[in-house]
């Protein structure tokens, strides 16, 4: 069975939304329309992205058996209050409408109103408990807030008491100043805020408070996996990096489980041998990558680790039967 974990459901209102509250330039590019500020693209789309029908064809050529829909960056979090609730109970609303119209081929990763705590505890037990999710989509950072701040740990108790997992997708920095280019606010940007993230958590002690926390990092999580010895380097030279933990922070790299969406095989290759083939799990960023599994299936690893990888591990993260 192949499980993609990094596959996003593209909506119509939701980007009609998008373009007005930020103010968007539409940019025909031929083959796809962008969606731009500031000198780089926000969002991007092509008209069969909308087609469920021309999803589950693409799906069936490429042998993936069942796609994980989340929402893609920048989620719900440009809205404020009421607005930034309704904007999530609609897009969680409409993707658990695709997971019950094809439910062997789909499961959802809700989105959070992130902007209220309350709200987004109240949206997290409606869509597990009511629509069926199976985890959370959450980003890097949340509008400018980063994930070890203070107000999120009723929310970090809640999601370890369930044992959710939470599917981290990259948003752009928070200053994007001198990326005025060559679309760097995506190419490079993403990676940084990824690895931005996930030190946070663990400086922060996020994991080491919550032991049940599963987080999944997106394109093989950045560049964290390069920087383990010069975090530990931190921890062991300075008192603030070891404020909140009590273990050097290499340790928690197998707390994070790793995509393989940054389809460059040195990069896989050094997160199986960091990590192990148990903490890869099978992503393509489909629709907006258009490759199948070969990025996986060409890799020097044997049978084993591959069928793992490519779907055994998100079938028992994610209880898929």
């Amino acid at each position: 069975m192949r499980i993609d974990v990094h596959a996003h459901v593209v909506e119509q209102s939701y980007l009609a939304a998008l373009t007005d509250i930020l103010g968007l330039e539409r940019v025909d590019a031929g083959d796809k329309l962008l969606l731009r500020k500031d000198g780089h693209t926000v969002a991007w789309t092509q008209p069969d992205m909308f087609d469920i029908a021309t999803r589950l064809r693409d799906m069936d050529k490429k042998q993936v058996d069942i796609q994980l829909l989340s929402l893609s960056t920048p989620n719900v979090y440009p809205w404020a209050g009421a607005q930034q609730i309704a904007v999530a109970r609609a897009i969680n609303d409409h993707t658990a409408g695709i997971c019950r119209a094809h439910p062997d081929r789909f499961r959802g990763l809700a989105s959070l109103p992130m902007s209220d705590i309350e709200a987004a505890l109240a949206e997290l037990a409606r869509s597990c408990d009511e629509l069926g999710m199976t985890g959370i989509a959450i980003g890097s950072n949340l509008a400018g807030v980063p994930l070890n701040h203070a107000s999120l740990e009723p929310l970090w108790q809640e999601i370890d008491r369930r044992r959710l997992p939470l599917f981290m997708h990259p948003m752009f920095p928070v200053n994007t100043a001198g990326m005025d280019e060559f679309e760097l606010p995506l190419r490079i940007g993403f990676p940084f805020d990824t690895t931005t993230a996930a030190t946070r958590l663990v400086y922060g002690g996020v994991l080491e408070r919550y032991p049940n926390l599963t987080f999944i990092l997106a394109h093989t999580g950045g560049t964290l996996l390069t920087l383990l010895e010069r975090l530990d380097n931190g921890y062991r030279l300075f008192p603030d990096c070891r404020k909140y933990i009590t273990r050097p922070p290499s340790t928690f790299a197998r707390r994070f489980y790793y995509d393989t969406a940054s389809f460059f095989a040195p990069a896989i290759m050094m997160a199986h041998a960091t990590v192990g083939a148990d903490r890869l799990l099978f992503g393509t960023d489909n629709p907006f990558i258009s490759g199948g599994a070969e990025h996986v299936l060409d890799l020097p690893l044997g049978d084993d680790d591959k069928t793992a990888i490519l779907g055994g591990n998100a079938a028992t993260l994610f209880n898929i039967k």
